[in-house]
């Protein structure tokens, strides 16, 4: 099973979506803010990283930029979920590089459809 990166300062999201993906049989490894979550994809080298955007230290936007633009990770798919769902802020969000891009609240099964869409 792949293994998945959140990054999601939330408690209560990051604890549903872990419970949720650990359910489906994903590992996964936690980041409560954007500088952390980009040091653990360049560590653990994830199959998947899921970014909120409203993250303390560096945002989500910031966090997906530098991801992609290292060789290291820059072939880590990236899916944005965040509470930011103006059409202009997900254009935003799929040119920083992000492959998908879901609005809060999210649904669980459309996520798990949507990672399991990835190639």
């Amino acid at each position: 099973m792949p293994k998945i990166l959140l990054v999601e300062d939330n408690e209560m999201n990051r604890d549903m979506l872990s419970r949720r993906l650990e359910k489906r049989g994903y590992t996964l490894t936690l980041a409560v803010d954007g500088g952390q979550g980009v040091a653990l994809a360049k560590s653990e080298l994830p199959d998947l990283i899921l970014m909120d955007m409203s993250l303390p230290v560096l945002d989500g936007w910031d966090a997906t930029r530098q991801v992609k633009a290292d060789p290291a990770t820059k072939g880590i798919p990236v899916i944005v979920c965040t509470s930011k769902g103006q059409e202009t802020d997900k254009i935003w969000g799929l040119r920083q590089g992000a492959v998908d891009y879901l609005v809060k609240p999210l649904n669980p099964e459309e996520l798990l459809q949507r990672i399991a869409a990835l190639p």
